[in-house]
Order: structure tokens, then sequence, then C-alpha cells
């Protein structure tokens, strides 16, 4: 491999490049040297009154979607805005959203999604580092109202970033409606954009400490859904259901991005209610969805209070959170046409493997977290970077068309990378027949007993069986003997109460390692959770730090 350089691009990042895997990766067809504005003129000429997008009931044609991110474009271009700039949604799953990613790429933006949950110092920070020209954002959703907040944000910015207000009172700022107003009837050729410029910068969750922008092109961004159209056989007659946020990387790919490359329709919901998306799945006869696993919980839980089969549905890709074994089981019976499975990836490399495609392969969707299908994939040593023997756990690390293109902050690069490009993941896994990987835990989250590496997940895994379990969470808390101990966090089911001689005597049952077992159980009624159900280990982590080795409980 050729070395990667950092080059200069349009928007004022350097990003990482190496000219020979760039050519490799058009040649292969990966990088398909097009931009969704390239997409998206070709659906206008072939099918312009194809409803492309549902919003809850409402429907959206190519054409309407197409004219609105025109007239977007144009808007934008005359307030200033040039190629490279950066804008920011901060928005539901709406369809403006769709409009606005569509405009960005007509107009050489970058765009910059913000998670809904986020509040005062994460969108300050979000939109101080990205250097953020415009936002569009809900002048109230779920009861938050984002004008009130951007006025108190706005008096912490250097630089100023002008407000536009999608759907409700304004206030002293510009609405959507008339932003789309003012655009000039002849404004000449939209500028477009460079395939192998920056197209989206995107934070990672920040659990850990200050987030990092994630950046990448319109070609690396756009090969994700590349291998899902190859792997999944998808086209115009497929439908998605996303109820995963638009400013997540998997709804962002497959509501923003994915209906203009295959030309099908994205069912968009905007508030998860189980037996509102099970609903509008059989209304409008989905053939798949990717999302977290608490979607595919409660999707599965209606489905089997309604009786409800879902015919239509073919695959149903799980991932982002732990996904317990038993649930793409329980999905696969209660889906009967459906190929569920775990799936692994990344904000920075969208997944890298493709669960399974069939039936058939149902044992290794539900024990694997899929076939390494989507790039190269490596495990090493956690500590040196060595290779690790054939089925030894280690560091997961990753190399792929869909690969970002470096941190937007160059000291975010240090240490992410490994001599040949691989991305350290931060996962622990191994493979299973050659090509199939396991996630095993994040190296973060790994306990260190007594000198031991421990592995919480593995432990998880094992008592998410447990018949009085619903949800668990192991951390480290500190321990004067050991150095550091598991405390459990457990999440019993309704009406149960769970003790640790009840789990220890489970896990010895199942045949775990003394040194494996948890030292302490606190009960809880829920998690702290990412916008995408993950829990917030850090947070836990935090809570264990005032907690001894004892098997005392409390009820939070």
């Amino acid at each position: 491999m050729a070395a990667v350089n950092m080059r200069r691009d349009i928007s004022g990042w350097s990003i990482r490049w190496d000219d020979d895997q760039a050519e490799r990766l058009r040649g292969e067809g990966w990088w398909t040297g097009k931009t969704i504005a390239d997409y998206a003129r070709e659906r206008v000429a072939a099918t312009p009154d194809k409803v492309l997008v549902v919003e809850r009931e409402r429907a959206f044609t190519v054409g309407q979607l197409w004219d609105e991110a025109n007239t977007l474009a144009r808007a934008l271009v005359a307030r200033g805005l040039r190629p490279g700039d950066t804008i920011t949604f901060q928005l539901p799953n709406w369809a403006e959203a769709v409009v606005i990613n569509l405009a960005a790429a007509l107009a050489g933006l970058v765009v910059h999604p913000i998670i809904p949950i986020y509040r005062d110092a994460e969108t300050a920070f979000m939109l101080r580092d990205c250097r953020s020209k415009l936002i569009f954002l809900p002048r109230e959703f779920r009861g938050f109202d984002y004008v009130e907040m951007i006025d108190r944000v706005s008096d912490k910015l250097e630089a100023p970033v002008e407000v536009v207000v999608v759907r409700g009172d304004p206030g002293r700022h510009r609405s959507y409606a008339d932003l789309l107003a003012s655009a000039p009837a002849d404004a000449g050729e939209l500028p477009g954009a460079d395939p192998d410029a920056v197209k989206l910068i995107m934070y990672t969750s920040g659990t850990t400490g200050r987030a990092k922008g994630v950046l990448h092109t319109h070609n690396s961004l756009q090969a994700e859904n590349v291998a899902r159209i190859r792997h999944l056989g998808l086209g115009p007659d497929d439908v998605m259901f996303n109820p995963t946020p638009v400013t997540h990387v998997t709804g962002y790919l497959y509501s923003l991005v994915l209906p203009w490359m295959a030309g099908l329709q994205t069912v968009m919901l905007d508030v998860w209610e189980a037996e509102l998306g099970l609903g509008m799945m059989r209304r409008r006869g989905c053939t798949g969805t990717v999302a977290a696993t608490i979607f595919l919980q409660q999707l599965v839980a209606a489905a089997k209070s309604q009786g409800e089969s879902l015919p239509a549905l073919r695959f149903f890709l799980c991932g982002g959170a732990q996904v317990p074994p038993d649930l793409i089981r329980e999905a696969a019976a209660t889906f009967p046409n459906c190929a569920p499975a775990r799936i692994y990836g990344s904000t920075e490399v969208p997944c890298i493997t493709a669960g399974v495609n069939a039936r058939a392969m149902l044992e290794q969707g539900a024990e694997t977290d899929g076939e390494l299908c989507f790039g190269e994939a490596r495990i090493v040593d956690a500590a040196t970077g060595a290779p690790v023997a054939p089925g030894g756990e280690g560091e997961i690390i990753a190399r792929a068309p869909q690969m970002f293109v470096g941190y937007a902050r160059d000291e975010d690069n240090a240490g992410a990378f490994d001599p040949d490009g691989f991305f350290h993941m931060g996962d622990l896994g191994r493979f299973v027949e050659g090509r199939f990987i396991v996630v095993t835990g994040r190296k973060k989250d790994i306990i260190i007993r007594a000198g031991e590496n421990i592995s919480p997940k593995e432990v998880e895994d094992i008592l998410l069986g447990h018949p009085d379990i619903d949800d668990i969470a192991i951390v480290a808390m500190p321990d004067e003997r050991t150095g550091e101990a598991a405390c459990a966090f457990v999440i019993p089911k309704p009406g149960r109460r769970v003790e640790l001689p009840e789990i220890r005597r489970y896990l010895v049952g199942a045949g775990l390692a003394m040194q494996k077992i948890p030292e302490r159980v606190e009960l809880v009624t829920e998690f702290p959770r990412t916008a995408v159900g993950k829990v917030r280990k850090d947070i836990l982590r935090d809570r264990a730090k005032g907690l001894r080795r004892a098997p005392t409980q409390t009820q939070a």
C-alpha cells in the first residue's frame, strides 16, 4: 500500500489520502464518483412521480424533493455560502432533512448533523468545532424549545451562526419557508461538489471525553450503501423502514442517501413507538430495516402481541448496541420471511460486516456479528498491535472503502491508525469460521482484576439468558485487593429480584470461570443510553467508583 498523505480539502480540513487506493476503489466500483445530486438527477429523469420518502403518513415524490432541494440550494448560495462551508441540522426524522442534505450536495456544502437529544454544551462545542455557518432546527420537539437553546448557545460562540427554524414560530430568526421564498429565480448553475471532497462531519458520542469530528467524503460515505445494495440486492421495489435518528450515521445513510442511490422508498418515524412503527411497516410493505437493539426488541414484542408476521420483511440488520443471540432467533420466529442478523461497524467505518442475507444462515446471524464483506479486518494484540493466532481474541482493526478520511482535529488522528492504514476500532473480538466476526467487548470496558483482563460482554451475554433479568451492564469498580472488580447493574424483569448469590450460581452453572463473576449487583430500573440505545457505561463506571465489593443492592 502506498503511503497515506494528508491533503487539504476545500472545506479547510486536512484529510488522509492515498492516490493508489482511491484509484483501486474507483476501479472496483466501491467509489462511484457521484454525489447524491448526480443520483437525484437520474431519479428525476426516470421516475419523478415516485414516492421516495414517507414521514409518518406524509408522502413526498422524487420531483417534489428535487424541486425543494434546488430552491434551498439557490437560497443558501445567495446568502453567501460557498463550497466547503459547513451547515448544521438538528432535526428529527423529518422530510426537511432529506431536502437539506440534497441541497448541500447541490451547493457543495458540508453537512453536520446534531442528534436532537443534545443540549447547550454539546451543541455549542460542535458548532464551534466544525465552523458551522448556519443551523436548521425545530422550534420545539418532544417538549424542548430549540430556539431558546440556540439563543443561549449563540452568546458562547465566537462566530455567528445563522438560525433557520423548521416548523413552528421562528421568533427573531428566519423560518424555513422564508428561506425558501428568498431563493433567486435564476441564480445560474449550482456549484455542486467533487465526490472526493468532504461531505459529512459527524461527531462521535463523546461518552469518554471530548467528541471527535468524523470526516467522510461523498465517495467514502456512499461506499457503505454500494455494499448494502450488492449484498442485499436492494432496488426500487424495496421499502426501508427507518426509526433511527437521521442525525446518526445509520439513519443518515439509509434515509438521506440510500433512497437516491437505489431508488427505493424510505419510511421515517420521528418518535419511536413500537405499535405505530409496526403498523407503518405493515401498511407500507417495508422489506427491510437497519436499527439498534432496542427497536428490534420492542418491534418483536409488539408483533407477538398482535399476531403480526410482517410477511414483506426480508431483513433486519441490528447493531449499535449489545444484541442478544436469542433476540435474533426470536425475531426470525416472529417474522418468518425475514433474515435478521447482527452487524458491526462505527461512525468512522460504517458496517464492515454484512450480517447474513439468507435464513439458512440464521445461526451465524445470531451467534456472530456478521461476515466480513465490506473491507479488511485484522485481530491484533490490544497492547502491542502484533497479530494474534487464528481464532484468538484481540483488538479489531479495519480498512474499508467506507472508512472515513480522518478526524477534523489533527491530534485526534494520532494513534488511530496502524502503519498499513487500518483503523483501531476500539473493540475486542475474534474470527470464527474464517470470516465471521464475534465482538467480545470494548477495549476501554475491559476490567483488569488482579492483573487478568476480563471482558464484560462475555458475562453479560450469559446473564441475558437468565429468566429474571431484563437487561444487564457490567463495569469496573475500584477494589483494594484486586485493583478492579466487576459491578453488575441489572434491570430485573417486572416483579422479579436478582441477588448476587443467584448470579453466581447461574454463571457457575454456565461453566464460567470464578474470576469472571461479578462481585457486586446494583438493581436499577433503566440505563443511561445514547440516542441509538448504547448503554452509557462511562456514567455507570462513575456510579461504580463510589461502591465497594459487597453483595448489597439498591433500587434506583
